[in-house]
Parts: structure tokens; C-alpha cells; sequence
């Protein structure tokens, strides 16, 4: 009989084992990625919600190391060599720790992914730390999010919220000397067989406020050796003449731009034709 008693309570375990209620997360598991200057960027993190509770000096634990979420510990991916607010980052997967006081939040990267939240912290396991300022905002963020924002040419802002708490930090790519490195290896070097690598090369020149003939000279091989004329090429040209001083060149190419933009149906570039014109009259 106790033979039976012991396996039927092995059954009965074993069936609640099995036959368990699947509930919705209380902090789901989230997933940003984006692309800053060269480098991809990967975030995974749980994100708790207030649901009422205080969270400045409460959920966000004051003076103590934070996992910057909830659950395992923030991790964040950089497919290539970044700068954090100016502190070199080499590429890899790191745990995001931070340390927030009312005005001021440290922010940690450690290399140590194993730990579960903050339990096990161990500061000999920092890669970095630095501190940037927290605010203060009047709007109210429910749940904790991280997002990215500001971006430019190599660069975007990393933003923490939740509740009326939010920091931010800078990450920047080092993006322009691996393009003048493709610039010089596939146009100054060689004579590229694309008339498209002309364009990208004098579009850089231009974005960057580079040697605006060379640009110029670029941009014309890119026109030469395209089967049609593209209104975005042209308009290339005419802004490239204009920081030349060839005005009367460059709404000649404007209004050339203007007109292949109106049989193309693209209203941006007549806009942007237009408004190029008026400022060289």
C-alpha cells in the first residue's frame, strides 16, 4: 500500500509540474537594437512598470547598485569599438549596471554577464564607469524604458525612464575614418566602375564640409557616368556649386534638378530646389 501511496504522489507531483497557468510577465523581456554610426547596438532587458509604487529612491534604489531594469541584469551589444560620453568601449556584450542618487546616476559597464540582477555585483568586473546627471521631468513614464534618440552622422543619445526619473549618455562611432579610408581606397586610389561610389564620395565631402572642387568633380564623373540624369545627383551638384560661390551655376543645376524632381513625382526635392534657388537670389 505504501508502494502505491509513493507513486501516486509522484503522479500527482509530475502533473503540476506540468499543468501550470501561464501568466503574463511582470516585467517582460524587451529587445532594442539600432544602428549608431557603424556600429549596431543591442539592448535586452526586463521592464518593470510602477503600478503605483514609488520608484526614485525605492525600485530605483538609492546609493546601491541597480540592474537597470528588472530580472537578470541589463546587456548591451556593440557590434564595433564605440565611446560612451568619450570612454573607449571595446565591441562585445556587457552587463549595464547603474547607481542612481537623486542628481546623479553612475553608470557601469561590467563584463561579467553571469549574474542574476545585481546579486554578485563585483566592481574588479567593471569595464567602465562614469557619471552623467539625472532629471527630473514633470511627465510620468509608467514603464521603465531605455530608447535612443538625437541621432547624427556617428552618434545617438542612450535614455533611461521610468516614472519622473530619466539620465542619458552619448554613444559615438567612429565613423569618419573608416569612410575617408573607402573614400581614399575606392575613389582616390582607383577609378571606381560605379558612377553611384562618385555620388556616396562627393555626398561625404559635402555632409562633412570637405574640398568642395573635389566634391564637385565627383559629382559630375557620378552624372557622366549614369544612363539618366537623377534629380538628387543634380541637386548634389547645385549645392556643392553654391558653397563654391557659382551661384548662377548652381540654380542653373537647381532648376535642371527641380524639373527631372517634377517628372520623378517627388515633391521633397522640388521643395528642397526651390528653397536653394530663393537663397541664391
Amino acid at each position: 500500500m505504501r508502494k502505491y501511496s509513493f507513486v501516486l504522489t509522484a503522479l500527482l507531483i509530475s502533473v503540476m509540474a506540468i499543468a501550470q497557468i501561464k501568466m503574463p510577465p511582470a516585467s517582460p523581456t524587451f529587445e532594442l537594437k539600432g544602428t549608431v554610426g557603424l556600429a549596431d547596438v543591442k539592448v535586452v532587458y526586463s521592464r518593470p512598470s510602477a503600478r503605483g509604487r514609488q520608484v526614485a529612491g525605492a525600485l530605483i534604489p538609492y546609493n546601491e547598485v541597480w540592474r537597470t531594469g528588472a530580472n537578470a541584469s541589463t546587456k548591451i551589444t556593440f557590434s564595433e569599438n564605440v565611446k560612451l560620453n568619450g570612454n573607449p568601449v571595446p565591441a562585445g556584450t556587457y552587463a549595464l549596471y547603474t547607481i542612481f542618487t537623486e542628481e546623479v546616476a553612475t553608470i557601469i559597464l561590467s563584463k561579467n554577464l553571469t549574474w542574476w540582477g545585481a546579486i554578485g555585483y563585483d566592481k574588479k568586473d567593471d569595464l567602465l564607469r562614469f557619471d552623467v546627471p539625472v532629471k527630473h521631468p514633470s511627465s510620468m513614464y509608467e514603464t521603465f524604458t531605455i530608447s535612443f534618440s538625437d541621432f547624427t552622422m556617428n552618434s545617438a543619445n542612450f535614455n533611461m525612464k521610468w516614472e519622473h526619473t530619466k539620465a542619458m549618455f552619448t554613444i559615438e562611432s567612429d565613423v569618419d575614418s573608416k569612410v575617408m579610408a573607402d573614400i581614399k581606397a575606392q575613389v582616390i586610389d582607383k577609378k571606381p566602375s560605379d558612377a553611384g561610389v562618385y555620388f556616396q564620395a562627393a555626398g561625404y565631402y559635402y555632409d562633412t564640409n570637405r574640398d568642395p572642387q573635389l566634391a564637385l568633380e565627383w559629382v559630375n564623373k557620378a552624372i557622366a557616368g549614369s544612363a539618366d540624369e537623377q534629380y538628387w545627383v543634380i541637386h548634389l551638384k547645385a549645392k556643392l556649386q553654391a558653397r563654391l560661390g557659382m551661384n548662377k551655376e548652381a540654380i542653373a543645376s537647381a532648376q535642371k534638378s527641380m524639373a527631372l524632381a517634377k517628372t520623378g513625382g517627388n515633391p521633397d526635392y522640388v521643395r528642397l530646389n526651390e528653397k536653394l534657388i530663393a537663397s541664391l537670389k
